[in-house]
């Protein structure tokens, strides 16, 4: 579908400042949104709000439904009578460091903070007890296996299910009665975390909306092989009679890596899915749609082939391409809900067929301002070749470095590039990159917010392929000024992208 011309910026709730180790849903959060309206800003788009799973990674989650219970804020719960003020237990040292999240710290601080809620919840409900009832209904479809698989999960350590017990990693009845008996409680607590989730982010979600601001979901094509999703549809998937992944998703060597990359993700089962009226991503999609109001589907060229790994292999190198479902899922959420306020994640090896998948239903693109200088001035990802405006620039995402810390590190020669596109001499890069994806012809242009704070690769968000010192980075409190949410909105008006 085609979008309003407008901007907006990437922005994570975990990189919110405040006082509890981590970004969360309260008054920080609602104070990003003020900035946003006073800077011109329409769009906030955020990372995955699942759970976060392998190394802290958001794209490695437990769930492809539940929630991440460390965006729970401690003074919302207090403010709902859902926690006693005098139970906040005094902060851990490492929080007064500001401008990075300490996971460890975080969750030795706020799981036992969150127990004490829902013991406080089941004494004194103060009117909750209903609301918390008709949550748990209108979500059983997926928050019954999460909530067990969670409680089971913590009972065996955080292992993967491949290694509990068999009858109950296969789900066997028997198991399973006994088990969910056993774990009454925790399975009960875990579905508490999602009702508090999901009640403070709609709250915030709202609050955006009638602001003028729509969210930007993220999507993952696939999900963990350690999640719910995995065990409780195990025909889904392409497993083994004993449940371990046949084949993983990844992508082929390329000039950037000899053996590819090997990401470990189980693969669809396209055709069982089809059958099935692809209802599993129906669900997604509604869900999804319900939580965001525009989704980035990451590793949309999947849809249309995917690199199929053998699981034994240690590399991606001995893979193969398979067909996708193609245009018969896509015709299918379409059914449902009309036309897809879906960005398509087309970066990387795009084919002619994918590219015919994407524009046959109307989706934009993604063109990316760092991947445009590395050679002649028919790179696509330079402004005048954007012969569509129906797609997203970006100055940069999640995954890259700051355009000041990628310019950085850039050779003299594609440095000279940048300069001589731009007009500029580079001093200050990360605001010309703004610039030039404001005055593109893209009907949205999203800039990182460490674009926007002028910021180095000291506050890079992730970098792929490496596990250490990732989705850590956090603003510091104070620094969106009034003077800074003008200067955004001068520049944003003057491309025709605010009021």
């Amino acid at each position: 579908m085609h979008f309003p011309r407008s901007s907006g910026i990437l922005f994570h709730p975990t990189s919110l400042p405040g006082r509890y180790g981590i970004g969360d849903f309260g008054a920080a959060a609602y104070q990003f949104i003020h900035f946003l309206a006073d800077a011109g800003q329409r769009l906030w788009q955020i990372l995955p709000l699942s759970p976060t799973g392998f190394a802290n990674s958001p794209y490695q989650s437990p769930s492809a439904f539940a929630g991440n219970p460390l965006l729970i804020s401690p003074d919302r719960l207090v403010e709902d009578r859902l926690l006693p003020d005098g139970d906040l237990p005094p902060l851990p040292a490492s929080f007064q460091v500001e401008d990075l999240v300490d996971y460890d710290a975080v969750v030795a601080f706020k799981l036992p903070l969150l127990r004490r809620s829902f013991e406080h919840f089941r004494t004194h409900p103060d009117g909750h007890k209903s609301v918390y009832e008709d949550f748990c209904a209108a979500h059983a479809a997926w928050l019954e296996d999460y909530a067990f698989f969670m409680a089971i999960r913590e009972h065996y350590q955080e292992q993967s299910w491949s290694t509990w017990e068999p009858d109950l990693a296969l789900r066997r009845m028997g198991a399973m009665r006994q088990w969910k008996a056993n774990l009454a409680e925790q399975i009960e607590f875990q579905k508490y975390l999602q009702y508090l989730f999901f009640r403070q982010w709609s709250r915030l979600k709202a609050y955006a909306n009638e602001r003028g601001i729509q969210v930007v979901g993220d999507m993952p094509i696939y999900v963990s092989y350690d999640s719910a999703d995995v065990w409780a549809n195990p025909h889904l998937f392409q497993l083994d009679p004993q449940g371990n992944p046949t084949v993983v998703a990844g992508v082929p060597p390329d000039y950037f890596s000899a053996t590819g990359q090997r990401w470990g993700n189980p693969i669809y089962r396209w055709d069982t899915l089809a059958r099935n009226s692809f209802e599993w991503w129906v669900r997604r999609m509604k869900h999804t749609l319900a939580m965001v109001d525009i989704v980035r589907i990451d590793h949309f060229r999947g849809f249309e082939s995917y690199w199929e790994i053998p699981a034994h292999e240690p590399t991606a190198v001995h893979g193969k391409w398979a067909k996708g479902p193609g245009a018969a899922l896509f015709h299918k959420l379409n059914s449902v809900f009309g036309d897809l306020p879906i960005i398509a994640e087309d970066l990387g090896l795009i084919t002619p067929e994918v590219e015919s998948l994407r524009d046959g239903f109307r989706l934009p693109g993604m063109k990316v301002l760092q991947f445009a200088f590395g050679d002649d001035s028919t790179n696509p990802y330079l402004p005048h070749n954007y012969r569509n405006p129906n797609c997203v620039v970006y100055t940069g995402t999640h995954d890259n470095d700051t355009t000041i810390g990628w310019f950085e590190t850039l050779e003299p020669a594609e440095r000279e590039r940048v300069q001589c596109y731009l007009g500029r001499d580079g001093s200050d890069v990360a605001w010309d990159f703004m610039r030039l994806a404001f005055e593109s012809v893209a009907e949205l242009a999203i800039t990182p917010l460490q674009d926007v704070l002028r910021l180095g690769s000291e506050a890079r968000m992730n970098t792929p392929g490496t596990v250490e010192h990732n989705w850590g980075w956090r603003l510091r409190p104070k620094v969106l000024t009034p003077g800074l949410a003008g200067g955004l909105r001068t520049l944003t008006a003057a491309y025709g992208r605010c009021d």
